[in-house]
C-alpha cells in the first residue's frame, strides 16, 4: 500500500506509508482548524526512518539519499517521533528526577502552571494538571481533596483525546484501512469513525468539565461520577478497537 522506496543502506525495498488519514480521521486527531483551506485531502503518516521533502519529479537528484549528520525527524506518529521530555522544576514541584510514568502532552504544560502559581482564567483547556509531579500542599483544592480520582480520570481522558493517545492511534489504523480499502469497506469504516468521533468529542467535553472544576473551581470529583465516566472511557477505547 502506497509509497516504496529501495533503502540505499540496505538494498530492500521498503513501505514508506505506515498510516493515512484522511478529513474524517484528521477531525478525531484535532488537525482539522476552523479554515477549512488548511484542511488537507489526505495526509500520509510515513516511516520514521525516512524524511520527506518536495523533490525532483523524475527523482533524478535522486529520490532517495542519506544525508551524514541529520539524524533529526518529526512530523510521524511512533513513539521515537512523538515521545519528548518535559522539565518541570519549583516551588510545589516534586523532585523525583527522570520518570517516563506520566503520559502527558504539550497541552498540559499551561494548566500545570496555573495551578502551581495559583491562578486562573476563562481559558477552557484541551489539557489537564500534572497533579503527579506536585506536591501535596500545592495541589489545587478540589484536586487535593480527592487527588486520585482526579489522577484516573485525567490519565483517561489523555487517552481518549490526546492525538497519540490510545484512542487516536487506534482510530488511525481504521482510517488507513478505510483508505486502503474498495468502496464498501472505505464507507463502513468512516462511518464507524464518525460515530466513535461523535462519542468522544461528547465524553471527552464532560470529563474536561469536571478537571477543571477540580483544577480551578474547588470543586472535588466524587467516585460515582468518576467512575461512570472511567467506564465509559473504557467502553470507547473497547468500540474502537473493534472488542
Amino acid at each position: 500500500m502506497g509509497l516504496t522506496a529501495v533503502n540505499p543502506i540496505t538494498g530492500n525495498t521498503d513501505t514508506l506509508t505506515k498510516f493515512l488519514a484522511d478529513p474524517v480521521e484528521m477531525k478525531l486527531l484535532h488537525m482539522v482548524t476552523a479554515d477549512p483551506a488548511r484542511t488537507p485531502t489526505l495526509v500520509m503518516f510515513g516511516d520514521p526512518n525516512y524524511f520527506f521533502f518536495a523533490g525532483a519529479p523524475n527523482c533524478t537528484s535522486p529520490c532517495v539519499t542519506e544525508l551524514p549528520g541529520f539524524a533529526w525527524n518529526h512530523g510521524d506518529v511512533q513513539r521515537d517521533i512523538t515521545t519528548t521530555w518535559l522539565g518541570i522544576v519549583g516551588p510545589g514541584v516534586k523532585r523525583q528526577g527522570v520518570t517516563g510514568e506520566v503520559w502527558s502532552d504539550h497541552t498540559d504544560i499551561r494548566p500545570t502552571i496555573l495551578s502551581l502559581v495559583g491562578l486562573t482564567d476563562d481559558y477552557s483547556h484541551d489539557g489537564r494538571t500534572l497533579a503527579e509531579v506536585m506536591r501535596d500542599n500545592a495541589l489545587p483544592t478540589g484536586v487535593r481533596r480527592n487527588p486520585l480520582a482526579f489522577t484516573l480520570l485525567a490519565r483517561a481522558y489523555k487517552q481518549i483525546n490526546a492525538p497519540v493517545g490510545q484512542f487516536g492511534r487506534t482510530t488511525l489504523a481504521v482510517s488507513t484501512s478505510a483508505l486502503a480499502g474498495d468502496d464498501t469497506t472505505y464507507n463502513n469504516l468512516e462511518n464507524r469513525l464518525t460515530t466513535l468521533g461523535s462519542r468522544r468529542d461528547a465524553l471527552a467535553a464532560q470529563i474536561i468539565q469536571k478537571l477543571e472544576a477540580a483544577e480551578f473551581n474547588n470543586q472535588p470529583l466524587d467516585w460515582p461520577t468518576t467512575f461512570r465516566l472511567l467506564l465509559q472511557a473504557n467502553q470507547l477505547l473497547e468500540q474502537a478497537s473493534g472488542d
